[in-house]
């Protein structure tokens, strides 16, 4: 099954409602979308990156990938990463890259096969995924939107939500948490996210403050290649610790995992190397005792990989009856307006009770609407 074509499209879509958190505020939603194509016809969807992106794809990994066997995902695996490798480009768009090619190679194993992604990787030790509502980001005019919004996670029967901090002062901050934390009772796991917004010494202060609603973890409380300050904001406040969602590989992920510097590992598909990479550094985590807890922000291919993948992690640690946000992983499922989640691909995701079930269908489990892709695409190269 040689590659015959690869194609990426980088989409964006308005959205009717702007949302902020502590790094920018959104107007519109992204994806970089690849497709890879063999001289049989099967087609493999993959994503990752962003823009600059689709550059690396085309002039750096298309004469490597063009003619090669599709089948030989871990050798093209690393044919790719040392060809970043010299140059220190693993990470970035170097890597965002090498994830879109990664998942779609994948998919057309599977469909190539008729085999689930869960299949390919030996199996699932989970039929369902347990799933937080990722929402209540900062919006105008919130205060009764936020409480809204919180009600209705609870009434769709989510057992957790995740809202941000660092986009206010602490003390508003404090106050708006501890809003959600009222409305939502003490049977719901609330989290929260500064998507790094804050040096060492903020974050131990609202972290102490932050303790008193019983938050379930602090997500990207400070820079996120900053081991040490992620090791002194673990020290220095009683709330568990998360971060990883911009690991671009496994060597990313290393000192942050042998130096216990968080309680929660979140590597992100279409950052992480793709789905080869995203299993080795989840192997990696439960080797140290670390809950591998997906970061999810996209349209349903890497939401697919995202349910696969963590159907097939053990439980950390191993228990007669594991249960989620304690021996089983949770995977991040935003609520957040996007066209691209519904209306891009042939499924779209649901949960139940806060779990989603896993794809059953060969490969990734859906098909690409082609038409919505070319209405959202803004830019669309191919190589062949």
């Amino acid at each position: 099954m040689k590659i015959e074509r690869i194609d990426s499209y980088y989409l964006e879509c308005p959205i009717d409602e702007p949302f902020g958190w502590s790094q920018g505020w959104a107007n519109q939603r992204t994806a970089l979308i690849c497709k890879l194509t063999t001289e049989d016809g099967i087609v493999g969807w993959g994503e990752g990156g962003g823009l600059p992106s689709q550059t690396v794809i085309h002039q750096l990994f298309a004469p490597q990938l063009l003619g090669a066997d599709s089948a030989g995902i871990n050798r093209l695996w690393h044919q790719l990463f040392q060809s970043l490798h010299n140059d220190n480009q693993t990470g970035g768009f170097g890597g965002g890259a090498l994830s879109a090619i990664d998942l779609a190679l994948w998919d057309i194993a599977g469909k190539a096969s008729h085999q689930n992604l869960s299949e390919l990787l030996g199996g699932a030790v989970r039929a369902k995924v347990p799933v937080y509502a990722t929402g209540l980001y900062y919006r105008e005019n919130e205060t009764e939107k936020l409480i809204q919004e919180a009600l209705m996670y609870v009434e769709a029967g989510y057992r957790g939500m995740k809202t941000k901090v660092g986009g206010l002062s602490v003390d508003q901050d404090v106050e708006r948490v501890g809003a959600i934390r009222e409305v939502i009772g003490s049977d719901i796991h609330l989290m929260v996210d500064a998507n790094k917004a804050y040096d060492v010494a903020t974050a131990i202060r609202i972290g102490n403050r932050l303790a008193d609603f019983d938050i379930h973890w602090f997500e990207e409380p400070v820079l996120a290649n900053d081991v040490e300050g992620y090791l002194k904001v673990l020290d220095g406040q009683p709330i568990a610790i998360a971060g990883g969602e911009v690991w671009y590989n496994r060597f990313d992920a290393r000192d942050f995992l042998a130096k216990r510097a968080l309680h929660f590992a979140q590597p992100d598909v279409r950052f992480i190397g793709g789905i080869s990479e995203f299993r080795n550094v989840a192997m990696m985590a439960n080797t140290m005792g670390v809950q591998v807890c997906p970061h999810v922000w996209g349209s349903p291919i890497m939401i697919s990989a995202s349910i696969s993948l963590a159907s097939t992690f053990p439980p950390c640690p191993y228990s007669r009856a594991p249960r989620p946000y304690e021996q089983e992983p949770v995977m991040e499922f935003d609520q957040t307006p996007n066209p691209l989640r519904n209306e891009l691909a042939s499924v779209v995701f649901d949960q139940i009770d806060g779990y989603v079930n896993v794809p059953t269908a060969p490969g990734l489990g859906l098909e690409i609407d082609e038409m919505v892709l070319k209405r959202f695409c803004v830019n669309h190269v191919s190589s062949s």
